[in-house]
């Protein structure tokens, strides 16, 4: 029973996950949305101040008109006492109490209206300010969002850059590998051929100057060079003779 209630919560813990990842991907289209909402919310409360204040006024309209009749009654109840004609006096004065009467039932309607009327306009004023407010911050983290997409941009790029070029670095140390392979390859079957030619021996012997058939420059001028003549020994021999 634990590990199954163990299972269920972590079913909840990835849909709670899943959710907040949901929300961070669109976090600026539900501010704006919530904005928007905001705003409609601000338009129905400014029609009620509005239906509010025109029934105010309809009631300071109503009491008015009910405090002229009062007026009048109280001239015409004068007018019915100087006659002595204390009934038609006493009617109309009783006229002029159920006026008075509506009349201060309508009066503190009209001053809770009026209270009504002033929270409203500070809730309304608060809530725009509020709102203005959050405009003023989404409109900064979009383009703080515009900007750092652009970086993002321009460092994915760089970084696109830097692998093509430690590729290509990679491509061109690989090929000069094979390259040095290849070279030394040729140069060692070079040496075998020379090797099996006897053209290496020759090599050494021709760097020693003693490869048969080999003259070099001075040799030949050597050999052109005049040669001198040969001592007459016995001629000189017969002079010393005749002389003793």
């Amino acid at each position: 029973m634990s590990i199954w209630r163990k299972l269920f919560t972590l079913g909840r813990a990835g849909a709670h996950e899943a959710t907040s990842a949901v929300v961070d991907a669109n976090a600026i289209r539900i501010l704006d949305q919530e904005i928007r909402d905001a705003d409609s919310a601000q338009a129905k409360a400014r029609d009620n101040l509005a239906t509010l204040v025109a029934r105010r006024r309809i009631q300071e309209n109503d009491v008015k008109s009910l405090r002229e009749q009062v007026a009048k009654y109280e001239n015409s109840a004068r007018a019915a006492v100087t006659k002595g004609d204390m009934d038609l006096a006493r009617q109309v004065a009783q006229r002029i109490a159920d006026i008075e009467s509506e009349i201060s039932l309508k009066e503190p309607q009209i001053g809770s209206m009026r209270e009504a009327e002033d929270q409203l306009h500070q809730a309304i004023a608060a809530t725009d300010r509020r709102i203005d407010t959050l405009k003023r911050e989404v409109e900064v983290v979009k383009v703080n969002e515009s900007v750092q997409k652009a970086q993002e941009a321009v460092t994915a790029r760089g970084a696109g850059a830097g692998a093509s070029l430690g590729s290509a670095a990679d491509s061109l140390a690989r090929i000069k590998e094979r390259q040095m392979v290849r070279g030394e390859k040729i140069k060692a079957a070079g040496e075998l051929e020379d090797r099996r030619t006897g053209a290496d021996l020759d090599e050494k012997l021709r760097v020693a100057g003693i490869l048969p058939g080999q003259s070099s420059a001075d040799d030949i001028l050597a050999r052109l060079a005049p040669q001198p003549a040969p001592l007459q020994i016995e001629d000189k021999a017969a002079d010393g003779s005749k002389s003793e």
